[in-house]
């Protein structure tokens, strides 16, 4: 199948070539003629799919019939408004939505989020927009300002649903619901079909067609998993030789906390390896800079919170570290799907202790198999720390040496770049 299979309008298949696409993903290929019949849908679909162009490109081809010309706001009602969970998605969605329309140019877009100053959404919002990507919180302060009215939406997006909901954004989104036309076209995107966004879709959407591209649970194909027991204090410092070892760039490296998340910059910066942190706690245009200093390589380790765990666009990620594993199993799945995105290859490095051996085991059950560990040499834990068996054995692909998926079985001490690979 190809983008011309779709029934798209020649703008966008032109744009599609140009942006160098020639096939669709699952997702788009599903979902692009169902949105187009205007069909409500509920998608799971794995980060890195290419689902912001699987409801972007039919949205676009169908408000293209009422794009205009007029200087009149009132002839640019909003007519999609996509939701999502973070600033830096609503910015990404905000981008490709812009390229994929870069030849409907009479379709006015427009994006809003916290962290910034509100003026200037103010001004654009009030000049027209048909499509609106909006953090919830956001939004509905424009809305109690009353610089924007919803009552003309003619297609919702909620993307990232299920990160939304842990975010506890539902009281949000069904306030925004109810300020929306009742009869409207709904597309709820999720990483995966957890009862909440069962129950939140079987309240939202209308005789939904279903997409679900990747098995619940699962990880991208080419994520090379691999755990490193190490004790507590040490951490700071496997990380950095891990980083020395293997002569890694670009590193996402993810804590649990926002203090964390600093003190691990910082060290690692005193330690002498360019570190950003980006979290909650930093403005829009701090997290910005430290996002666009780490694309260009200028900073080789980004420290993240769980804020960045979805939505990152990232090209060609080669490495995702979970300093802390998360305390929900399925952050992992969403934390390393920054890498190996789009059919690529990556590694995905746990930095493990004894205290979180309970959530090394609620991650392998949810991914129903152990995961592939070694100890590197220098860095062997006290025996006494050593976690226990989790009863399921798996060799690390490429990389037997030193390698045990039995926690709990004293491996060799790794050495060399073949232990991780």
């Amino acid at each position: 199948m190809t983008f011309d299979d779709l029934g798209l309008l020649p703008e966008l298949r032109r744009v599609v070539r140009e942006e160098g696409y020639t096939e669709p993903t699952p997702v788009q290929a599903q979902a692009i003629p169902l949105v187009l019949e205007g069909r409500d849908l509920l998608a799971a679909a794995q980060t890195g799919t290419g689902k912001t162009a699987a409801f972007a490109l039919p949205i676009l081809q169908r408000l293209k019939p009422q794009a205009n010309s007029s200087f009149s706001p009132a002839r640019h009602p909003v007519r999609a408004l996509v939701l999502t969970p973070t600033r830096e998605l609503a910015v990404q969605v905000e981008e490709a939505t812009r390229t994929y329309g870069r030849h409907l140019p009479l379709l006015r877009l427009t994006t809003v989020y916290g962290g910034v100053p509100i003026d200037p959404q103010t001004a654009a919002l009030r000049g027209g927009v048909e499509i609106l990507v909006a953090t919830p919180g956001r939004l509905l302060d424009h809305v109690g300002q009353r610089n924007v009215a919803l009552g003309q939406v003619e297609v919702l997006v909620l993307d990232e649903a299920d990160r939304m909901l842990d975010m506890g954004f539902l009281p949000d989104i069904r306030r925004i619901i109810e300020l929306l036309p009742e009869r409207r076209q709904n597309l709820l995107f999720s990483a995966t079909f957890s009862d909440d966004i069962r129950r939140l879709s079987g309240s939202i959407l209308r005789d939904p067609a279903t997409v679900e591209v990747a098995p619940r649970n699962t990880t991208a194909e080419g994520v090379r998993q691999i755990v490193y027991p190490v004790d507590r204090d040490r951490k700071e410092q496997l990380l950095a030789h891990l980083i020395r070892k293997e002569d890694l760039r670009q590193v996402l490296v993810f804590t649990r906390t926002k203090i964390a998340a600093r003190r691990l910059a910082t060290w690692l910066e005193r330690d002498g390896i360019a570190a950003e942190a980006i979290h909650s706690d930093r403005t829009q245009p701090e997290r910005t800079r430290a996002l666009e200093a780490f694309k260009r390589g200028d900073v080789r380790v980004l420290v993240a919170t769980d804020v960045a765990s979805r939505g990152l666009d990232i090209e060609d990620l080669p490495h995702v570290v979970n300093f802390e594993l998360p305390f929900v199993a399925e952050d992992y799945i969403h934390r390393i799907g920054r890498t190996a995105r789009a059919g690529a290859e990556g590694d995905a490095i746990s930095l493990v202790c004894i205290d979180e051996v309970d959530l090394l085991r609620g991650i392998q059950r949810l991914l129903k198999r152990a995961l592939p560990w070694a100890v590197e040499e220098g860095f062997v834990p006290d025996r006494h720390a050593e976690p226990r068996p989790v009863h399921a054995r798996s060799s690390y692909s490429g990389g037997g040496r030193g390698a045990s998926a039995v926690v709990g079985a004293r491996p060799r001490a790794a050495s060399g770049r073949g232990a991780r690979r």
